[in-house]
């Protein structure tokens, strides 16, 4: 099976089993459920389903990632868009730039920022969300300190 198929089969697997997460992924999820929105938390940003999946591929990323501390995202604080890139005839791709402060579970609050995407979930339907946790990009993904996605 190659690479490609590999990674679509398990992207289909992860929409269709949204219950196949490990119990510490949930009670983090539901930690970060509760509370933590307000009127001013960027509409979106803010929304269960964006912050769900933040905090589903933060666990894969530490699980599969050498060397990252093995941490769960417990809590969402100070969520907020700072910037929006609505879309129109020469950039079709609606963007909402998002930030927040996290709690993990070891104690440290950390600074993260977020892309929503619109229309660019997979196969194009829904959204799609980047996200970069400050210390935890590694591989500078998004240009050392999270600077793409701010």
């Amino acid at each position: 099976m190659t690479r490609f198929a590999k990674s679509a089969l398990a992207a289909l697997i992860s929409l269709c089993t949204p219950l196949a997460t490990p119990l510490g992924v949930t009670q983090a999820v539901q930690a970060a459920d509760l509370g933590v929105y307000s009127d001013d938390d960027g509409g979106v940003c803010g929304q269960p389903w964006v912050l769900n999946k933040i905090t589903s591929r933060f666990s894969y990323q530490v699980h599969h990632v050498p060397h990252l501390p093995n941490v769960q995202i417990t809590d969402f604080r100070r969520i907020h868009q700072h910037r929006y890139l609505a879309a129109n005839e020469t950039w079709p791709i609606g963007r909402r730039y998002c930030g927040a402060t996290v709690s993990l579970s070891d104690g440290r609050d950390r600074t993260i920022w977020y892309l929503i995407e619109e229309g660019q979930g997979f196969a194009s339907i829904g959204d799609n969300v980047e996200f970069c946790v400050s210390g935890f990009d590694r591989w500078m993904v998004y240009n050392g300190r999270c600077r793409i996605l701010r």
